[in-house]
């Protein structure tokens, strides 16, 4: 999985390691600001990892992101870390994104009046009890994503990449083309929970089954200088023992297990520059309405990232000036 292209002009998404899968410069994988966002220098790639709730954590890193002063050159994300980056790519802030969060999440209450002020009439668009799993992904980020990711990837203000898995083919399937809330839908779209979403004859899953924090993709790229990786699997001393798991524990801790996994395999082979794991392993999958404790828990690990981005960034200065 390592030292993967992005997919070339032309295609609304791409095997990473597919035949005939070079780049060109001319292509919105490599010059997708279209000047509304310019990077600034030295030119960070950054990678936000999938991790359900946990992901919430990718809110604080792009907050000491903003601190620094700092714009990616690219972005490319896994489940809810292509769900903030799109919203991030999109223009927010990593405050309004925090904001955001509040707002849809800060009680159950607030949550499930969003859904009634948006489906007066029903709420068949997105729940079925006849299928599962229940939730119709398209409709829910329909309904629930900011105004501003409601466009084509061509439409954001950084080049960015979500990460799905053919779920026939059996292979990461990586998007930046065509429209970006179906892509982060099938990025996020997590069997059991969440329908998977077909996009040009292909039915795509959740990318974190084939590859949960995808810094691999930017690595080797000639417009990358710093490589950033959020990685929001959990670390396993983190996880709770509560006794033995019910059904839907056992089923998301299984899966936190195995994308975990993935990634420690992964870096193996090859690092990024900088790799923050936020101290998130004892939530669960579906901790969403403990944003707040969340959001504490990745404190740390924001300052972290500040440190040592300003690390990387004056190491990098003082190599370009020799």
């Amino acid at each position: 999985m390592t030292n993967q292209p992005l997919d070339p002009p032309g295609g609304n998404g791409n095997p990473p390691g597919g035949s005939g899968n070079d780049a060109s410069p001319g292509s919105p994988a490599i010059n997708g600001n279209n000047g509304k966002r310019p990077p600034t220098s030295p030119h960070i790639g950054l990678a936000l990892g999938g991790g359900s709730a946990r992901g919430l954590a990718h809110v604080l890193m792009l907050e000491a992101i903003d601190d620094l002063g700092l714009t990616p050159a690219r972005i490319v994300g896994t489940s809810i870390g292509a769900i903030m980056g799109a919203a991030y790519a999109a223009g927010l802030s990593g405050t309004d994104i925090r904001e955001f969060c509040q707002q849809l999440l800060g009680s159950k209450f607030n949550f499930l009046k969003r859904f009634g002020k948006d489906l007066p009439d029903s709420l068949t668009a997105l729940w079925s009890l006849r299928s599962a799993p229940i939730v119709d992904g398209v409709s829910f980020f329909e309904i629930v994503m900011p105004e501003s990711v409601h466009c084509d990837f061509a439409g954001l203000k950084i080049p960015f990449t979500a990460i799905t898995v053919d779920f026939y083919a059996m292979q990461e399937w990586a998007i930046s083309h065509g429209p970006v809330i179906p892509a982060i839908t099938a990025s996020s779209a997590l069997p059991t929970l969440m329908r998977p979403v077909e996009i040009e004859g292909r039915v795509l899953i959740d990318g974190g089954f084939s590859n949960p924090t995808p810094y691999d993709l930017l690595l080797g790229k000639p417009d990358i200088d710093i490589t950033v990786a959020i990685d929001v699997t959990g670390n396993t001393g983190q996880r709770r023992n509560n006794g033995l798991p019910g059904s839907f524990d056992g089923w998301g801790g299984a899966a936190q297990i195995m994308f975990h996994s993935i990634t420690r395999e992964k870096l193996k082979n090859a690092r990024p520059d900088i790799f923050i794991h936020p101290a998130v392993g004892g939530f669960g999958t579906l901790d969403f309405f403990q944003l707040a404790e969340i959001f504490e828990a990745a404190k740390p690990a924001k300052e972290d990232l500040k440190r040592q981005l300003s690390a990387a960034i004056e190491n990098f200065e003082r190599s370009r000036s020799r």
